[in-house]
């Protein structure tokens, strides 16, 4: 069985069909999902999911292109959903810097104080980091390293930096990029860091794996993906999604 441990079923893609693509994911060995906010709405939204679908879990936060949407009053209210049953985690959380939608010193605040909320609720963080990589680190280590644990979600960054992420204990996020002709780094990655610190997701409606990029995405796609890395660490799929499940139940403290 899979977990696809990052998922936006609540975007407009899936407007025309959610409930058919949600429930034919058991036939294609997807067990559970975790759908991650981004906007205030989103947040809302996955909520929803939770409370329809069994398997469906959520994180809950807000995006760096989003935090212009926060105020102290969704903070708190923030610290509450972490406390509901179904939801694991703080996130999608980080620094955007490739749109710059808010100011930088305003993303950086609001991640800190997400990072913060997650240790002071004891949840798992799962950040986002694009054309930030260096700022995201920094303030991982500073503020959050060695407490909760979580994922760095669509994993881009250098072999290097991707060990010193494993020596402080998080996992990787690996996704459809990875069968990507020209994601030359991001397989040094997957070849070099053992398997024990990597985890299977979507992003889906984005970033489809081939032969579907460009299409929308969906879970049941997450096996072409274990089959990449099972190419790139000479393993068989099989283990290779019976060690990233575990790896999820575990980022995610879910149970069996």
């Amino acid at each position: 069985m899979i977990i696809d441990t990052h998922t936006h079923y609540n975007d407009k893609k899936y407007e025309q069909d959610r409930k058919e693509v949600l429930l034919s994911l058991r036939e294609a060995g997807v067990e559970r999902v975790v759908n991650i906010s981004a906007s205030w709405k989103d947040l809302q939204d996955t909520l929803a999911l939770t409370e329809e679908y069994p398997f469906v879990y959520g994180a809950v936060g807000l995006h760096p292109d989003h935090v212009g949407e926060m105020t102290e009053d969704r903070f708190e209210r923030i610290r509450d959903y972490c406390r509901l049953s179904k939801v694991v985690a703080v996130g999608e959380i980080g620094l955007d810097y490739h749109w710059d939608v808010e100011p930088r010193e305003v993303q950086k605040d609001w991640f800190k104080r997400q990072l913060e909320l997650a240790i002071e609720e004891d949840m798992p963080v799962v950040i986002h980091s694009r054309d930030a990589a260096q700022d995201t680190f920094d303030m991982m280590k500073r503020v959050h390293a060695g407490t909760t644990g979580g994922i760095i979600h669509c994993y881009s960054g250098s072999v290097e930096m991707a060990r010193e992420y494993v020596k402080l204990g998080y996992y990787l996020g690996i996704g459809g990029v990875v069968t990507f002709k020209n994601s030359r780094v991001l397989k040094e990655v997957v070849t070099e860091i053992p398997l024990e610190h990597l985890v299977l997701e979507t992003d889906c409606p984005y970033l489809a794996p081939t032969p579907y990029r460009g299409k929308r995405n969906s879970s049941a796609y997450l096996p072409l993906i274990a089959d990449q890395l099972a190419r790139l660490k000479g393993m068989n799929r099989q283990e290779v999604e019976e060690v990233t499940y575990n790896n999820a139940l575990a980022v995610y403290r879910m149970e069996v």
